[in-house]
């Protein structure tokens, strides 16, 4: 299993460079540095844990090898959705002026606001372009299928992060709208890749559905234990101090949940959190409002939806194991 997914990593990477490479020209150096540093392949710190988890595309090769295809072949649909995923991280850095990302530099603290911008839509343009290669193997309906539900998701991923940026400050959101946003900043594009994986195979529409729900519940479960981790988090796993998305006025489950209490931390984040102490404080009074507990039952319910529909796609054995491991650590992780 592990050897499996390792394989693919080094062959995702292999196809990765190969799609950046497109942008190869003489006059282009610093401007491909920046999209190779933020890929975490060169620059001070670079290497596998600078280039994050590579989940998603992973995700796709891994449901196509679970329907019984080369995945080799589903390799530039796995490299785009990772584009894709990269593109939305450096313009998200941006808009919440994060300047770090896996202990480095984000692109626009170290070129400026306005390079970092067409850094990310270099990124968008070259996940498009890889989803072009698929016509190498497979037929033009299904590469115009599988760009077109890559296309829609990536509105949807705009939508998520536009409701993500709104609900800042905002002391009246509902669960409801919750959703709303992480249907959109994460579900979309989790099912994106699991979706992808079972339409560039022979599987049947009905089976290709089980496998889109798959990884949009699966995404919901993975947003809410984030939620988890942004306030309970231990440091020394996630490299942010306790409570540090209450610091950063973060408007996630547990916030919306504590505030629909109207208890003492509906109070306390009303007044205000400016320091670290207020953080740890608040983050005590969620807990002892049972906040914690039901944000983590609200994880472990979306992630058994996801297995259901995983167990009726009825992947193959060593595939479906993979996918089943990925499950367990995405929603059982501490970092």
């Amino acid at each position: 299993m592990i050897n499996l997914v390792e394989e693919m990593k080094l062959e995702l990477d292999r196809e990765l460079q190969k799609q950046i490479a497109r942008l190869n020209q003489p006059c282009a150096g610093t401007f491909i540095e920046m999209l190779t540093y933020h890929m975490g392949w060169s620059g001070e710190g670079s290497g596998t844990a600078a280039g994050g988890k590579r989940i998603r595309p992973i995700l796709l090769l891994l449901v196509n090898h679970a329907c019984k295809m080369d995945w080799r072949k589903a390799l530039p649909a796995a490299a785009a959705v990772e584009l894709t995923h990269n593109f939305s991280l450096v313009h998200d850095d941006i808009q919440d002026r994060s300047d770090k990302r896996h202990g480095r530099d984000t692109v626009w603290i170290k070129w400026g606001v306005p390079m970092a911008i067409n850094a990310g839509d270099a990124l968008f343009v070259i996940s498009n372009q890889a989803m072009q290669d698929l016509h190498i193997n497979f037929p033009a309906q299904t590469v115009l299928k599988a760009w077109g539900v890559l296309q829609t998701n990536c509105l949807s991923l705009t939508i998520g992060q536009y409701l993500d940026m709104s609900f800042q400050g905002r002391t009246d959101l509902t669960l409801e709208k919750y959703w709303c946003m992480v249907d959109g900043k994460t579900a979309a594009l989790l099912s994106t890749c699991t979706y992808l994986g079972s339409i560039l195979s022979d599987v049947s529409e009905a089976v290709q559905e089980e496998y889109r729900l798959f990884g949009f519940h699966l995404g919901r479960a993975f947003q809410v234990q984030d939620d988890v981790l942004g306030i309970w988090g231990n440091p020394d796993r996630t490299g942010k101090p306790t409570g540090s998305d209450l610091l950063d006025k973060k408007n996630s489950l547990p916030v919306i949940s504590g505030l629909s209490k109207q208890g003492k931390f509906a109070g306390v984040w009303t007044s205000g959190i400016k320091s670290s102490e207020d953080a740890e404080h608040a983050a005590g009074l969620l807990k002892e409002e049972g906040v914690l507990q039901s944000a983590e039952e609200i994880a472990r319910e979306e992630s058994e939806i996801a297995l259901t529909h995983l167990r009726h796609a009825s992947p193959s054995s060593e595939a479906g194991e993979a996918l089943n491991e990925i499950v367990s650590k995405l929603t059982g992780r501490q970092s």
